[in-house]
């Protein structure tokens, strides 16, 4: 039974980190009640920075004989946002309290949007016409946007050939997200379809531009459920194909995400959800790091659509907020496993927030205190296992007379077993089933250690980011280390065999090596666990070596009685 338990640990263990490993591929909020613009002001440059691939020339929009393009600033508490009037694309979004983590950035505040950008970049589709309203050149409302006291609007206007455009964009101070009112006139009867562009992928803002890479992916939202499909995994020079509707479309990086939203408001005269995405690989690398995606919007007859766009961190309350299960564009496990997991890992990122900013603890120490709050509320479930597998232990002499006497008779066999347990009050199943029940646990945080943005850019002691793996690997052997005192402290009173000696050495090595590239945080978290699990292994040792085990009764034949006559004499 041991050995089945601890068979079942390891594998649990590995469903968790190895798809990590090998498989690293990816209600509607009101309007806003008032809206306030700011005075004129110049037009700012965008801040580029280095781009982590080549830019898609075919992204950009057609500017012969066009008239200059300006950049509207859009200024919040949280971000800046830079709405071109060529084409009113975005083409800038600065998320003000996020630096950039890539060297020699100096820690600014962080732009996700590569350049040149087609975010937001319109087509119309009505019939086998296009008409391209990214290359438009449009008349803004204001040339800057502050948000200084509330919601904020602008508005911008394009005539060509007779046709008239007018977009409005509203803003708001506490969030990322943009919503964005349009009508085009002229619209035939049949109505046509809007191509809204999503932009080639997002900007490197971390230190791993390998690790950013194998997070970029659409995520898509239809019929309840989430699907992801990572650029990594596309074929270059083949357009990707993905069929609506859907209620978002979205995409990610490691820690921050773009998304477009459209709900049904046919009964207010607007467009309805997204039909349908497409994704064109733009790069000629093998796995490719960018992609330009467009999503497909019905248009009706009238020309008016609705839809909001949200450009900003992962982070989980503003996601949930946001409505339509955006909280699951970052997911925690896998389809099948999340509603076990995500309840969990939502509760210890909400806790280590709450020591973070309400306790004034460093996450470091929060992680350290997570960690043993972790596993003494634990304690009873471990103590149960632990003295349950000691009560098998103390039957195994007697089980192995019953399996040497009935080894001919496996029914016979299994009644005196039962029988065996009944006696001595003892579950078979007693050992394994508290000691996975845990397991969910330890699985929904390693997501949470691995993902969580409020770990980004965390320092602690030697450590400039608990995000990132250990520099210097000191806490991925120390892991190691405490892995393997632990498991020679639980091996005490137990009768030595050649299984329980190999994985004594054999599991805190390859979890040691494992470990090495994980997150510092989740090798921190990991660490004490085993430290505060030492107390708990040690007592529970010395009670096994106190236990004496039920022997086994001697027993001799009945002699024989003499048969025949008379003795004689």
């Amino acid at each position: 039974m041991d050995r089945r338990v601890l068979g079942a640990i390891v594998l649990m263990m590995l469903i968790a980190v190895l798809p990590t490993v090998f498989f690293r591929r990816p209600p509607r909020p009101p309007l806003p009640a008032a809206d306030s613009v700011s005075g004129a002001a110049a037009p700012a440059e965008i801040p580029q920075a280095a781009d982590p691939a080549p830019p898609i020339p075919a992204q950009a929009p057609d500017t012969s004989g066009a008239a200059p393009e300006r950049v509207i600033p859009v200024t919040g508490p949280l971000y800046r946002y830079g709405i071109s009037s060529r084409g009113g694309r975005l083409v800038e979004a600065t998320l003000l309290e996020y630096p950039s983590l890539v060297p020699g950035s100096g820690k600014q505040p962080g732009q996700i949007l590569l350049a040149p950008s087609d975010v937001l970049g319109l087509e119309l589709l009505e019939g086998r016409d296009t008409l391209a309203i990214r290359d438009w050149d449009f008349v803004p409302s204001a040339d800057a946007v502050t948000l200084a006291g509330g919601p904020a609007s602008l508005v911008l206007t394009a005539e060509r050939a007779g046709r008239t455009i007018v977009l409005t964009y509203r803003f708001r101070p506490d969030g990322y997200l943009i919503e964005v009112d349009g009508r085009v006139s002229g619209v035939g009867p049949n109505g046509g379809a809007l191509l809204i562009g999503m932009g080639p992928g997002l900007r490197n803002t971390e230190s791993d531009s390998v690790e950013h890479q194998r997070n970029l992916g659409i995520v898509t939202k239809a019929r309840g459920e989430t699907e992801q499909t990572r650029f990594s995994s596309l074929d270059q020079g083949v357009t990707a194909q993905m069929s609506g509707p859907f209620e978002w479309v979205a995409i990610k990086s490691k820690y921050f995400v773009t998304a477009l939203f459209a709900v049904d408001t046919l009964d207010l005269g607007y467009s309805g959800r997204i039909v349908g995405v497409e994704a064109r690989p733009s790069d000629t690398r093998r796995r490719p790091a960018e992609a330009a995606v467009h999503a497909s919007l019905a248009l009706p007859a009238t020309g008016a659509f609705r839809f909001s766009f949200y450009a900003g961190p992962m982070e989980y309350p503003r996601l949930r907020a946001t409505g339509h299960d955006f909280y699951d564009v970052n997911p925690y496990g896998w389809p099948g496993f999340r509603t076990v997991i995500r309840p969990v890992a939502v509760a210890g990122r909400w806790l280590l927030v709450f020591m973070h900013e309400r306790l004034g603890l460093a996450y470091g120490l929060a992680l350290i205190v997570f960690g043993v709050l972790v596993r003494l509320a634990l304690w009873p479930l471990n103590q149960k296992a632990m003295r349950s597998s000691m009560a098998m232990q103390a039957v195994q002499p007697l089980m192995k007379d019953l399996q040497e006497r009935h080894k001919n008779d496996p029914q016979k066999l299994q009644q005196e077993m039962f029988k065996l347990y009944k006696e001595h009050n003892v579950n078979p199943l007693g050992g394994c089933w508290p000691m996975l029940i845990p397991m969910p646990v330890l699985i929904a945080l390693f997501f949470v250690f691995q993902n969580t943005i409020e770990l980004r850019g965390a320092p602690f002691l030697w450590l400039n980011d608990l995000s990132r793996p250990d520099p210097i690997y000191i806490i991925p052997v120390l892991m190691g280390l405490s892995m393997y005192v632990v498991s020679k402290i639980g091996q005490l009173g137990m009768p030595p065999t050649p299984q329980t000696k190999m994985m004594l050495y054999l599991m805190p090595g390859m979890m040691t090596v494992l470990f090495l590239k994980f997150a510092s945080g989740l090798n921190l978290y990991y660490t004490i666990q085993n430290l505060a699990s030492i107390p708990q292994q040690w007592l529970l040792a010395k009670e096994r070596v106190r236990r004496n085990p039920p022997q086994v009764a001697a027993t001799k034949p009945a002699a024989a009685k003499p048969t025949g006559g008379k003795k004689r004499k």
